[in-house]
């Protein structure tokens, strides 16, 4: 195992990562040069390669000077920070990517928290050196005053000209120590850190071995979901599937299961085989760091036309067999129809899996705004958890309604300071600390809920700082707070697609602004519609849309004004009968002005 290394590559989005990744292969003569077809080789998905982001991680095994690199390249964004720490976990080092251009961002200082966390040994290197604007000097100090490392330790490159890239590959062989033993009893225990479903193979699970070995025909355990498997092929990433007579401890490969659902190979759990000594099922213990991937956003995914709804279903099957974090169940709008309320980990997942809908499958889809689950504790002492306001219980067998909280991390130049201290405050968010990393640039600490950052949050803090803040946020968990329902009546009649849960204090704003949104979009009628916002059964908001008169007296010539208002007064009780009786049409267009994120 002394020649084995195995190393990530961590960054904030658009620092280069990807292309550092390319220039290994290149390097390593893992990939020939006539087959780097495309930049960013280890990006595979369309979407990647048009957003320039890594979405998905991406192991492959280079060889260089008789030494094995396990190479894992993970995605830079917040809402996959799961993925990174399941990365992390399999790996001894990570080499942290900076763009010498615009230094450190807050994802940055989150994936160097997390490798230091796994007790990662850090290869620090500054890109993009051979831009105009690099300074080289500046940003290496910037990382020693953020992250204690040293500035002449720091490698400065050009992954896209390949300038001392080589240097990065043996400061990697120097400072990364090679996988520690963990069992001399050569118990089979390996750590699954991503799993895709191959439409020939089945479920193929990405596997870091802690100890033992595994080849093909062997009967293994996932410990936490207690399935068996027998083995069908095991092997390497080159970066392509290149089978292999067995997989050794230390080393990063691939086990093809035979499962049908990668939920039956969830990232985080153990593969396990007894060794030596014969250990019970009961009694083996997994590798620690184990957890189910909770959703934290959600919306509803609806088609445009009502007929393709089976072919919803049918897509999100497929697309939930390579990702097991999105979850979904059947729910019913009045004004959308049929569709799905989908759970994310977050608005880029949420984004990347509708344009994966209507790309790969063709759908045409309606999604609502992104709301989050709430938690209820009742008064008989139990707690429900709900993602979607429709389905609040009686509110007098409710003691508290609990919303998730978020850790929010700011990276920002101190110039934009106020107006981001505003913004934060006025959702909602309570101030806990703040840094300086030099004298321009200042990391503010705020404790949020994610309702209030899930909608419009970003956009704002990007408009407020010029585009120059970064973000980085992490679930602290749930508390209490005061909230309430409120809900939207249309002609005395609650319309369900329209509730939300607000805070107390901004209950009559929302209120209000939805009211007004909806009398200019709902036509008008024969009759009188009024459109209230309402916390319980009081109202807090009203608009009325006018109904369309007829001139009943534009047929008098002349006469006692009696006939006139005889007239009025039939035309006045024609219309509050047709109110009794009458229903309002809502247009579609009024859900989707009101329900669809903003764009």
């Amino acid at each position: 195992m002394s020649g084995i290394r195995n190393f990530c590559i961590i960054a904030h989005i658009d620092h280069g990562k990807s292309t550092l990744a390319d220039r290994f292969l290149e390097i390593t003569k893992t990939i020939a040069k006539r087959d780097m077809k495309h930049a960013q080789l280890l990006d595979t998905m369309d979407l990647e390669q048009e957003r320039g982001i890594t979405i998905k991680l991406q192991p492959v095994r280079m060889e260089w000077k008789g030494y094995i690199l396990n190479l894992i390249d993970t995605p830079g964004h917040v809402d996959f920070s799961y993925e990174v720490s399941r990365s992390l976990a399999a790996c001894e080092g990570a080499i942290l990517v900076v763009d010498a251009t615009q230094g450190i961002e807050a994802q940055t200082l989150a994936n160097c928290y997390l490798a230091i966390g796994h007790n990662l040994e850090i290869v620090p290197v500054l890109n993009k050196i051979d831009l105009p604007s690099a300074d080289v000097e500046r940003r290496a100090k910037e990382i020693e005053a953020a992250l204690g490392i040293p500035a002449k330790e720091i490698i400065p490159v050009s992954a896209k000209e390949g300038t001392n890239v080589e240097k990065v590959l043996e400061a990697v062989i120097e400072k990364v120590p090679p996988p520690a033993k963990i069992d001399p009893n050569e118990e089979l225990k390996a750590l699954v850190f991503d799993s895709v479903y191959d439409v020939y193979k089945g479920v193929v699970a990405f596997v870091r071995l802690k100890s033992g070995s595994v080849k093909r025909g062997d009967r293994v355990y996932f410990l936490n979901t207690r399935t068996m498997i027998e083995v069908l092929e095991v092997g390497y990433f080159k970066p392509k599937y290149q089978s292999a007579e067995k997989l050794d401890a230390g080393e990063v490969g691939y086990i093809v299961t035979g499962l049908k659902s990668v939920r039956e190979a969830r990232v985080g759990d153990t593969v396990w085989k007894a060794g030596n000594t014969d250990i019970a099922l009961d009694l083996a213990k997994p590798l620690e760091g184990y957890s189910v991937v909770r959703p934290f956003v959600f919306a509803g995914v609806f088609c445009t036309n009502a007929d393709e709804y089976p072919l919803l279903r049918d897509a999100l099957e497929k697309l939930q067999l390579n990702d097991s974090s999105i979850s979904f169940e059947p729910e019913q709008s009045g004004a959308l129809g049929y569709g799905f309320r989908c759970g994310f980990l977050g608005l880029l997942h949420m984004d990347i899996v509708q344009e994966r809908l209507e790309r790969e499958y063709d759908l045409d889809l309606i999604v609502t705004a992104p709301s989050v689950s709430y938690q209820i504790k009742m008064i008989d002492g139990s707690v429900i958890t709900i993602s979607s306001p429709a389905n609040l219980p009686d509110p007098s067998k409710i003691l508290e309604i609990m919303e998730p909280w978020i850790k929010v991390e700011i990276l920002l130049p101190n110039d934009f300071l106020g107006g981001i201290m505003t913004l934060c405050t006025d959702k909602r968010g309570v101030y806990k600390n703040m840094h300086y990393l030099d004298e321009k640039r200042v990391v503010v600490d705020f404790e949020m809920p994610l309702a209030a950052v899930v909608v419009d949050f970003y956009d704002r803090l990007k408009s407020v700082s010029s585009g120059y803040a970064s973000m980085n946020y992490e679930h602290i968990g749930y508390r209490t707070g005061d909230l309430v329902k409120l809900d939207i009546l249309v002609a005395g009649e609650k319309v369900d697609a329209l509730a939300l849960i607000v805070h107390k204090s901004e209950a009559f704003y929302v209120g209000s602004d939805m009211t007004k949104k909806l009398k200019k979009l709902i036509p008008r009628h024969q009759f009188t519609v009024p459109i209230q916002a309402a916390v319980g059964s009081r109202i807090i908001a009203r608009e009325t849309i006018a109904a369309f008169r007829k001139d009943v007296t534009a047929k008098l010539y002349g006469g006692d004004v009696s006939r006139k208002n005889k007239l009025l007064k039939k035309q006045k009780a024609g219309k509050k009968r047709m109110k009794m009786m009458g229903r309002v049409e809502m247009p579609q267009a009024a859900f989707l002005a009101v329900l669809r994120k903003e764009d």
